[in-house]
């Protein structure tokens, strides 16, 4: 198998996410050799992080060219990611796109095409869905699968955020233009599905959704800032709001891969205006036999439900939330791993299956994984308008 540190990436995108990746990798031993964005940010992100290629103008297809580059990160924003997969994926290299994979199933089944058609010798390509590998998720994962918590009846649970309750609060997401029709369900609420549909093993296949837009007409910056950044609101203007604030999704899962979470029904509440709740992704599965709980916010510790048994607190690094994710935890117990060390753990299982001539096992979500995602956000925008479900 190659070793990781001989594969050699390269960046698109400078904002909040970019930098994520190139520490992860950077934590990995991988090599980051070319980073993209506008001229300043590329120079300035390369210039920070020792990145000895720069791209500036927005010039991902120079990048491509570069035999410097295996594997490309593509963390722009949603509108460009299905062209920028499709030239990495002609050009030969390995993929790895932030989520959604894209806008439409139109364009998504596009790249789905374009993998298929490389075949068992082409380039690997992942969603960057990468929720799937914190410690936690991966050992309700195991649980489930062994029958741990019996039959399981039904999953329940929330990702509520606030940095948008303020009509001043912008980002490039709330234009319909640039990320897509739904953005809180789109950009975290299939987070959520992703995690929960990796958990049971199966995935989603009705919808009943309503989602809502509190901001009518939010405020925003001349021009464009990077997430989660502080603009002054005298140098601001109005504009109309076209994409969602929250939004509530009823959903009904298909048969399971194991057996033990066939036809499961869930239900999600997704918020960005949620005052108090910066990033609590959180769901429980509830089973015959009992049920696990989980919270991004408190990631290195499981609540174990037992009707006619003392609950317990399973804490990562201790028996119980040990053995199933061996490999996937890297510190011992109390030594806090979270956000940073699920994308580090995403992208070490994606490079040893590149690197390993996709030996691995695929832990990972696929280009059709994110094509399912884009078919339920379109599902949700049908349900909203019909009052209906509507099966993906």
């Amino acid at each position: 198998m190659t070793p990781l540190h001989h594969l050699r990436a390269g960046i698109i995108g400078t904002g909040f996410i970019g930098p994520v990746h190139i520490e992860a990798l950077k934590r990995l031993g991988v090599t980051v050799n070319g980073i993209c964005g506008s001229t300043k940010s590329a120079r300035q992100v390369g210039n920070q992080w020792g990145i000895p290629e720069i791209y500036g103008d927005y010039d991902h297809e120079a990048m491509y060219a570069s035999p410097n580059i295996d594997v490309v990160h593509i963390t722009s924003p949603n509108k460009v990611h299905v062209e920028q997969c499709l030239q990495a994926l002609e050009m030969g290299k390995h993929v790895i796109c932030e989520k959604p994979l894209g806008m439409t199933t139109k364009d998504t089944q596009l790249v789905v095409d374009a993998v298929r058609k490389g075949g068992k010798k082409g380039p690997v390509f992942a969603v960057n869905y990468m929720c799937r590998f914190f410690p936690a998720i991966l050992q309700m994962r195991a649980m489930v699968a062994r029958g741990d918590l019996g039959k399981i009846i039904h999953v329940q649970g929330h990702f509520f955020q606030d940095w948008l309750l303020h009509e001043t609060d912008y980002n490039w997401r709330i234009l319909a233009s640039e990320g897509g029709k739904l953005r809180a369900v789109g950009d975290v609420g299939t987070h959520w599905i992703d995690a929960v549909s990796f958990v049971l093993g199966a995935k989603a296949q009705s919808v009943f959704a309503h989602v809502e837009t509190f901001y009518k007409t939010r405020k925003r910056p001349k021009g464009e800032v990077k997430t989660f950044a502080k603009v002054d609101p005298k140098k601001m203007v109005d504009y109309k709001v076209d994409t969602e604030d929250f939004g509530s999704v009823l959903l009904k899962f298909g048969k399971a891969k194991h057996g033990f979470a066939d036809g499961v029904h869930a239900n999600a509440s997704i918020s960005q205006v949620a005052a108090g709740w910066k990033c609590s992704l959180s769901f429980g599965i509830y089973g015959t036999k009992g049920s696990v709980r989980w919270d991004l916010q408190q990631p290195n510790e499981i609540t174990l439900g037992r009707r006619d048994e003392p609950n317990q607190i399973l804490q990562r690094g201790t028996p119980g939330f040990l053995e199933d994710v061996a490999n996937y935890t890297d510190y011992p117990p109390g030594h806090a791993e979270g956000f940073s060390d699920a994308h580090k753990m995403h992208y070490r299982a994606v490079y040893e299956h590149i690197a390993s001539g996709k030996q691995t096992p695929v832990l990972f979500a696929t280009a059709e994984d994110g094509h399912h995602e884009i078919k339920l956000c379109e599902a949700m925008l049908e349900s909203t308008e019909k009052g209906a479900w509507v099966r993906v």
